[in-house]
């Protein structure tokens, strides 16, 4: 099974996955990386004395760092958060950022939403995108151009586990700059 957060990493540079799976390699972690993971487990202390106004949400019960799997999907991952209302679900993803959500954060919350259908059986109509700093929650909606898409990124996932073909990089060379496998990436120096 592959993770969520490779969804994430696919949709930020394919190369990623090459990486991770064909190629492991001991990388260190970046500062980013260190910092980001101190400021979520700050944000999973505070975040039970917190209401649910915050998403724009009136009532509901929180679950915090569900686990998730489909055999059908081949995926499984850790919501940071879902609330179960009277009559939906909804998965939220807390980010430690000032940025909009990038495409990359937006799939990995539809990957989510898909393994939340597959596990309770029902149909998730959104998810939310927390931006803790700016306390900005973006709604994410689904559709089936998104689920169609999630779905295509999980076999082009599939496929360079499989072949073990390194993919061509990110078009947005300003990603690499704090990448941690910048120095495998001959190429794009």
């Amino acid at each position: 099974m592959i993770k969520v957060t490779d969804i994430k990493q696919f949709a930020y540079c394919k190369r990623i996955i090459y990486f991770t799976y064909c190629m492991p390699l001991d990388i260190k972690k970046t500062y980013k990386m260190t910092e980001g993971k101190r400021r979520h487990k700050r944000n999973e202390e505070l975040e039970p004395n917190r209401t649910l106004q915050r998403y724009g949400l009136e009532t509901g019960e929180k679950k915090y760092s569900v686990n998730l799997s489909s055999s059908r999907l081949g995926l499984r991952g850790e919501v940071d958060l879902m609330v179960i209302t009277e009559n939906e679900y909804i998965p939220i993803e807390l980010k430690y950022t000032t940025h909009q959500p990038g495409i990359n954060h937006k799939y990995q919350l539809v990957a989510y939403c898909l393994l939340i259908e597959e596990e309770y059986q029902t149909i998730v109509k959104k998810g939310l995108i927390h931006l803790i700093p700016a306390k900005e929650t973006i709604e994410i909606k689904l559709n089936t151009k998104l689920r169609d898409k999630l779905k295509e990124i999980i076999a082009d996932i599939n496929f360079i586990i499989e072949s073990e073909q390194m993919p061509e990089a990110t078009n947005d060379r300003g990603k690499c700059r704090d990448c941690e496998y910048r120095n495998y990436c001959a190429d794009v120096m």
